[in-house]
């Protein structure tokens, strides 16, 4: 049974990603998330380390947090793997990416640079289909980050297939891929039970829209 790190975004892509490679026979050792600078939120999505905690403990899992600036993200995210490699033995990275080939192209080279394999189980699925898979699959999400063109009304939503439609009738991908927003899961079977998170006020930072967030 090959033992991965999971690539967790603490959104619905990487949920789904560990979901599928434990549904595959893979066994998973750890999630690895990276911070912003200040360690005090994850880069991208903004979920608060406490959350994440929360999510690693709701799956039995443990959560290794690193700060890094994107200057040195990819230096950082290789010690990180040779330590992981060397405390957990994983023979794998899973990712939730899914067509975008620069990404696949870098998880594969900091992989390689490690002496394990790049795995991305959702590689070339249709991305609408993909997100009904995951709400199928029983997995409770929420957007809490997005771009200009969706705005901040769409902060906090639940994704739904109703939702799903409602953002490509504006033109938003589906699932989100080219980082029209990010998502934040709650629920998944795989947790011991749902996480409570309280959304809060709304801010927009470089033409980017963000939601506070905390556990309640």
């Amino acid at each position: 049974m090959k033992k991965f790190v999971s690539s967790w975004s603490g959104g619905k892509d990487s949920c789904f990603a560990l979901m599928q490679a434990i549904a595959s026979g893979m066994q998973p050792s750890v999630l690895l998330n990276m911070m912003n600078e200040n360690d005090m939120v994850s880069r991208s999505h903004a979920i608060p380390k406490d959350i994440l905690l929360q999510q690693g403990a709701m799956l039995g899992l443990p959560m290794v947090t690193r700060p890094a600036s994107w200057d040195g993200y990819e230096k950082i995210f290789i010690e990180t793997l040779h330590s992981l490699k060397a405390d957990y033995g994983i023979e794998a990275g899973v990712f939730g990416d899914i067509d975008l080939q620069p990404h696949r192209d870098w998880e594969e080279k900091v992989c390689s640079a490690v002496g394990i394999e790049a795995i991305l189980p959702l590689w070339l699925r249709n991305r609408k289909e993909l997100v009904y898979a995951m709400l199928d699959a029983g997995i409770e999400t929420y957007i809490v980050s997005c771009n200009e063109t969706m705005g901040e009304r769409f902060l906090g939503k639940k994704i739904t297939h109703d939702l799903v439609d409602e953002l490509e009738a504006i033109g938003i991908d589906a699932c989100g891929e080219n980082g029209e927003y990010h998502t934040l899961v709650v629920y998944t079977p795989m947790f011991k039970k749902k996480i409570e998170v309280a959304f809060g006020a709304t801010r927009c930072h470089n033409q980017y829209w963000f939601i506070e967030m905390k556990l309640a």
